[in-house]
């Protein structure tokens, strides 16, 4: 036990920061240039690593199980363990049980905490990449990142929030570029409650076409010199702003086992209703299309109970007039069944979201017991301990664990396979492989080792050298 939980530790560390570091790069244009407080900053990784543990948990145990058996089977202790009459199982016993309470806070966590953790990720995740980049006026290029206005600074000293030879469009009006500013030079500063830019703009003209807006028109323009000026800029929109969680409420992933069930028991309520909707309709717009038939088209009161005699006694123009009124309805038809067809596979998709993510409550669990049932009897038989063969072996079964994961569930969502079947392929597929392992492990195999292919090749050559 002591020589597990170290490594699982260490491993765990590692995983969390290669998923994060995944995370960063996919966000990072989101991230840089805004201004964002580091306490936020620092909120939304706290809550990316709570979301992250899921899928770094399987594979630290993986990592930890077979670095540890291959450290004990390398320093030949698992021999003397063995030769004392002590089988691997019995070994294996204290690790199995850690194991298994690692399941169970698995799911505890899966439950109770994970939900909360993708709440406030989302939400906090929403707000950061909606949020504004920093003011940044570069020099020679038009700036219009502030509401209503456009910036051109032909020099910028840095030092001092000083602008020279500015340019300024004015679109508050919202009625064009009926308004320029031309001055020297602009100095920069926020207001106290950082609201507003104050922009105090130096020996300048503004230039500006009256509009008129009774006679939607532009007057004759006015031009306004001035010697100093005070400019005020909206800033509200580069503050961050906090999204209400509730909005992010009732998604899939914010919900715990019972709010699970109880929200695909209202989608299941609401798709029958709306199928049954969709039926009525289509029911009730055949059995009206006889009495819709306008009568122009034809010389009777009533539609007659022969349709093939009546429709020879037709002359050509109400025969075509007749198909064409047919033929419409049926495209109105066609495209109500589309409609109805897309919302089906729609709230179908929906619905197997919810199931899948119901069954990832209990297969997080179930995956930490059936990779450590790979990890353990394969570092015991690869006798290879350190971060050198373990990491190469255990990254290529979590590879094809999270392959087969992410495959299941592709097809549980697109209706190909049962929720129940794509959410629990992976660990179907897996754990006849760990109880193979474990059996040769318990029977001394030699299945990774080299030499028994080489002593393999090598008898099988002698013999053909005799024959």
């Amino acid at each position: 036990l002591k020589s597990y939980l170290g490594p699982f530790a260490v491993t765990l560390v590692i995983s969390m920061f290669v998923l994060l570091m995944q995370f960063v790069w996919k966000y990072i244009d989101d991230l840089v240039g805004k201004g964002l407080e580091w306490t936020i900053i620092l909120e939304l990784m706290f809550y990316v690593s709570a979301t992250l543990l899921p899928m770094a948990l399987p594979l630290a145990i993986l990592l930890a199980s077979i670095m540890t058996f291959g450290n004990l089977a390398e320093s030949y202790e698992l021999t003397a363990l063995k030769s004392a009459g002590v089988s691997l199982m019995r070994v294996m016993r204290p690790l199995v049980i850690t194991t298994a309470l690692m399941a169970v806070g698995a799911f505890l966590f899966s439950n109770y905490v994970l939900p909360v953790a993708n709440l406030k990720m989302g939400a906090l995740l929403y707000d950061v990449t909606h949020q504004k980049p920093t003011l940044e006026i570069k020099e020679g290029v038009f700036y219009s990142g502030i509401q209503d206005f456009t910036i051109k600074a032909g020099r910028k000293d840095k030092t001092n929030n000083i602008l020279y030879d500015l340019l300024i469009y004015d679109h508050s009006n919202r009625v064009g570029n009926n308004k320029i500013i031309v001055a020297k030079k602009a100095d920069m500063r926020l207001s106290d409650d950082g609201n507003f830019l104050v922009m105090t703009l130096f020996d300048g003209n503004s230039y500006e076409e009256v509009f008129d807006r009774s006679s939607k028109d532009f007057k004759p323009h006015l031009r306004v010199s001035f010697k100093e000026e005070k400019l005020y800029m909206d800033m509200s929109d580069f503050k961050m702003v906090r999204t209400d969680e509730t909005l992010f409420k009732d998604n899939y992933q914010m919900l715990n086992i019972r709010q699970l069930i109880e929200q695909i028991d209202t989608l299941k309520l609401e798709f029958r209703s709306r199928q049954e909707i969709f039926l009525s309709q289509i029911n009730q717009n055949l059995s009206q299309w006889r009495d819709t038939v306008p009568r122009s088209l034809l010389a009777y009161d009533t539609l007659p109970t022969a349709p093939a005699s009546f429709y020879k006694n037709l002359e050509a123009t109400q025969r075509k007039a007749l198909f064409d009124y047919a033929l419409n309805s049926a495209r109105s038809h066609e495209a109500y069944l589309s409609t109805a067809v897309s919302d089906v596979e729609n709230t179908t998709e929906t619905i197997n979201r919810f199931y899948i993510e119901w069954h990832k409550k209990f297969t997080l669990s179930f995956a930490c017991l059936i990779l450590f049932f790979i990890g353990a009897p394969l570092g015991a038989i690869i006798r290879k301990g350190g971060l050198g063969l373990p990491m190469v072996m255990s990254v290529l079964f979590f590879l094809l664990f999270h392959v087969l994961t992410i495959t299941g569930e592709k097809f549980a969502r697109e209706g190909v396979l049962s929720p129940l079947y794509g959410s629990w392929m992976a660990s179907a597929i897996l754990m006849p492989l760990g109880f193979f392992l474990t059996y040769k492990a318990t029977r001394e195999s030699a299945l990774f080792r080299m030499e028994s292919y080489r002593n393999f090749f090598k008898k099988l050559l002698r013999r053909r050298t005799a024959a």
